[in-house]
């Protein structure tokens, strides 16, 4: 018996007890979908930072006023000192130093992005199922090619921000913008699975989640 005949074969059987003169459109079907996968008590923040570190992403947590703080020390830690901003990113936020920041606005042609040691932007959601961070480029997020053409990207989501699963983000997004879903570092294998990381965006991504000061 053929592949075809057997699968044929098993929907006769499913099909049965059918009456034959029903239609699909006689049966009404109720489907109902699993919204979330975050087990009941699991705190999002810390299965955000965890998923993001089994993609080979770094994860740091601030205070909105440890936030250039937090910076800094990434920044340090990854020897970057030329930074792309995308336009509405606060100055407040941007720690002192030996940092040149360079705002894309009016925007950067190509080679000028390539100069660029990374980029720093902020988000417009997180996925703490999939550890994945969502620009729309809004304020603060910049278009796609400041954060796909330099070699670095670090970005700032704010607690509030992390959405348990991809449902319940999507329901606060707007799907009018261009959405970009960042899950870890660009990456991609050959044949072997040998694993290349940098090939079609960063090669490297920090993620600072600011979590609300306490009081």
């Amino acid at each position: 018996m053929s592949s075809r005949e057997t699968i044929l074969q098993r929907i006769r059987a499913a099909l049965v007890d059918v009456p034959a003169e029903e239609t699909a459109d006689d049966v009404e079907l109720r489907r109902t979908y699993r919204s979330s996968h975050v087990d009941p008590g699991q705190e999002i923040g810390a299965l955000f930072a965890d998923r993001l570190t089994d993609y080979r992403a770094a994860v740091t947590c601030t205070t909105p006023a440890g936030l250039p703080r937090a910076i800094a020390e990434v920044l340090t830690t990854r020897g970057i000192r030329r930074i792309g901003l995308p336009p509405g990113f606060r100055a407040d936020a941007l720690p002192e130093g030996p940092w040149q920041w360079q705002y894309d606005d009016p925007p950067l042609d190509v080679p000028a992005l390539d100069l660029l040691d990374g980029a720093l932007t902020l988000a417009a959601a997180g996925i703490a199922v999939t550890g994945t961070i969502v620009l729309d480029t809004g304020p603060g997020q910049g278009r796609r090619a400041l954060t796909l053409v330099p070699d670095y990207h670090v970005c700032v989501i704010r607690a509030e921000q992390i959405h348990d699963d991809v449902p319940d983000a999507l329901a606060h997004l707007d799907p009018a913008r261009p959405l970009t879903f960042i899950s870890g570092p660009s990456a991609t294998s050959d044949i072997e699975l040998d694993r290349v990381e940098g090939v079609h965006g960063p090669r490297t991504l920090d993620v600072i989640i600011v979590n609300p000061e306490q009081s």
